[in-house]
């Protein structure tokens, strides 16, 4: 990461950010990233805004939720694959090998994914908090990683949102913020994300939640 945001520097992309926002980066010095999460919380909760820079797999990514207006966007830049050359792993990996023929790629793959969704799970922490995920690399957009993400996220991957340009994920981005920032009441979720008294007594519903709750 240290690379990525020396060359956005020199690019300007940096300078660009902080005139809209303060900037926020995870170090490797727990003191630093520590202060760098606190500030980050408070322009936050004062209104300035702020753009966190983390790695996956970092203790940020993985052990800090950022429900509500801690986090409306998260953005996953690459695919976060772990470092093939440990010894632990190429002995784990020569254990699924062996024992179940699992092939290397496919364990791989699945958790880079799993820690993908890790990584984008940290701003959506409850039915009531909404954000935006965006995966910056095509290589999600094939099948084989799309099929190894959750599916409370696969649901929202449809082809209308994938291989987007900058300026088309801009706009989407813009119409789902405005359409969320609408007054939002208890009434209006009844029926949809709340069960109203009528249908906690049916049968029928009493069922289809008895059935989630085995099947989860």
């Amino acid at each position: 990461m240290e690379q990525i945001v020396s060359v956005w520097y020199e690019q300007g992309i940096v300078d660009n950010i902080q005139r809209h926002k303060l900037l926020f980066i995870e170090t490797q010095d727990s003191h630093e990233t520590s202060l760098a999460l606190y500030n980050y919380v408070k322009a936050c909760e004062n209104g300035r805004g702020a753009v966190l820079l983390s790695v996956a797999r970092g203790k940020v990514s993985e052990g800090i939720d950022f429900d509500h207006h801690l986090g409306r966007c998260v953005i996953m830049f690459g695919i976060p694959y772990v470092f093939t050359q440990s010894r632990i792993l190429k002995a784990r990996l020569e254990y699924l090998r062996d024992q179940f023929q699992i092939r290397e790629n496919d364990f791989l793959t699945f958790d880079a994914m799993r820690h993908t969704a890790q990584c984008m799970g940290r701003a959506i922490r409850g039915k009531t908090d909404y954000g935006i995920m965006c995966f910056a690399d095509k290589r999600f957009s094939r099948s084989d990683k799309l099929k190894k993400l959750p599916k409370w996220i696969q649901e929202y991957l449809k082809d209308s949102v994938l291989n987007l340009s900058i300026e088309e994920a801009v706009q989407i981005s813009k119409r789902f913020l405005k359409q969320m920032a609408q007054p939002f009441t208890r009434e209006d979720q009844l029926g949809i994300s709340l069960l109203t008294l009528d249908q906690i007594n049916d049968e029928e519903m009493q069922k289809k939640i008895m059935s989630r709750i085995q099947s989860a």
